[in-house]
């Protein structure tokens, strides 16, 4: 187990930023030890008992969210692109009744790796699902975030038209399952100054179900090595005791980007070869000067403003310029592109972007989960899909409700 922690990974594990950890290290608050020959702030594990949201790391009796279903459950996905969601449900135990997806990349990765899946390639306006009612048990889907009207009272089902969450919530009153799942990126829970989840849970509640208060998850706690965050949205039918229903439970140690590349805990070998996009000359030569862990900050000052351009004298971090990432850490979290300028995400020892491969180990997906079309298009699925493992556990947590019924 891990006995010592960069600042960076403290902010991580704390949702605070770099400046504020050294603030609270100048003032003794947590007070960092420095290491010899770089000179880096560094946190022994022991110190984050005072921090309480941190209590599982801890907990000797954290055996994990594992769970057998007591029969068969299954699920409806929507918007299922390359199949991230749908194979960490799959591992964790429940069957896959249909998927539905726009992208003809996507639906042929979906086909590609499980022939006997239903697939249903179409825009999703035009996909009734009535005849699937009172047959599914979990509707699922990581709806695009459009903003959809509020005018100071609850939202009904009709004031949602026209987006994406209403089609999700359409699947949902046509199929009547016993709990449905909303995922999406963190912003949701602040967009229109929280207006727009109060209105998605309004719609809900309207169509028979209780919302559990949504959350945002930090993924790096869920077995994945990627600092990436979700919000989930659970809806509970009515009928059913939404009190039974529990997140599921953090995991007691963070994987960095050597578990996802290497032979390890994760997985059984080193990443397999594939291929991958690389840097155009110019930026080469720029990314060849940053250290591992490092960015656009550690280069001569004459290199930085010719790199940022007109960004050089912009506010704000810029963190993922020119970034080199560390094998110790976590991956950032990663784009539908690995070498767009604002978010680099350069190999920690060779100078290039990751392969497709790397790729999706950061992910999750498993070494034999086989993505369609371009590489371009093969980045893109692997980028907006939801981390393998997260939709394992959140696969556990779904199945511990409905053994219950």
């Amino acid at each position: 187990m891990k006995k010592t922690y960069s600042l960076s990974e403290v902010a991580d594990l704390l949702s605070v930023s770099k400046e504020t950890l050294r603030r609270w290290d100048r003032n003794g608050k947590l007070t960092a030890t420095r290491e010899p020959m770089s000179n880096y702030r560094i946190y022994n594990k022991d110190q984050l008992h005072i921090f309480g949201q941190l209590d599982f790391f801890f907990d000797p009796e954290n055996k994990g969210n594992h769970v057998l279903p007591k029969r068969t459950f299954n699920s409806i996905e929507l918007f299922a692109g390359a199949g991230g969601l749908a194979i960490g449900l799959e591992q964790a135990g429940i069957e896959c009744s249909a998927l539905n997806e726009f992208d003809k990349w996507a639906c042929a990765t979906l086909r590609k790796n499980r022939p006997d899946w239903n697939v249903i390639e179409a825009d999703i306006r035009t996909v009734p699902f009535e005849n699937y009612k009172g047959g599914v048990d979990i509707v699922t889907g990581g709806f695009p975030c459009q903003a959809f009207s509020y005018a100071g009272k609850k939202l009904g089902l009709k004031d949602a038209r026209g987006t994406l969450f209403y089609e999700f919530a359409r699947t949902v009153q046509e199929t009547q399952p016993l709990i449905c799942v909303g995922e999406n990126v963190r912003g949701l829970m602040m967009h229109d100054n929280g207006r727009t989840l109060e209105g998605m849970a309004s719609i809900l509640d309207e169509i028979g179900y209780t919302v559990i208060p949504p959350k945002i998850f930090k993924t790096i706690f869920y077995k994945v090595p990627q600092k990436r965050e979700r919000v989930l949205i659970i809806g509970i039918r009515k009928d059913l005791d939404h009190t039974l229903y529990q997140f599921p439970k953090p995991h007691n140690k963070v994987f960095n980007l050597r578990d996802a590349l290497k032979k390890g805990e994760l997985f059984d070998c080193d990443v397999p070869a594939s291929p991958g996009i690389g840097y155009p000359k110019s930026k080469k030569q720029i990314l060849e000067l940053i250290p591992q862990g490092g960015y656009w900050r550690n280069l001569p000052e004459e290199l930085q403003i010719t790199y940022l351009g007109g960004s050089y004298l912009q506010g704000g971090g810029k963190t993922g310029m020119a970034r080199r990432l560390s094998w110790n850490e976590p991956c950032l979290t990663l784009t539908c592109s690995p070498a767009q300028k604002q978010t680099e995400r350069c190999h920690p020892e060779e100078t290039r972007p990751f392969t497709v491969r790397e790729y999706a180990r950061i992910q999750t997906f498993p070494d034999n989960w086989e993505f369609a079309g371009s590489i371009s298009q093969q980045y893109k699925q692997i980028g907006n899909a939801v981390p393998v493992n997260f939709a394992k556990e959140v696969g556990y947590s779904l199945i511990n409700f409905l053994n219950n019924y």
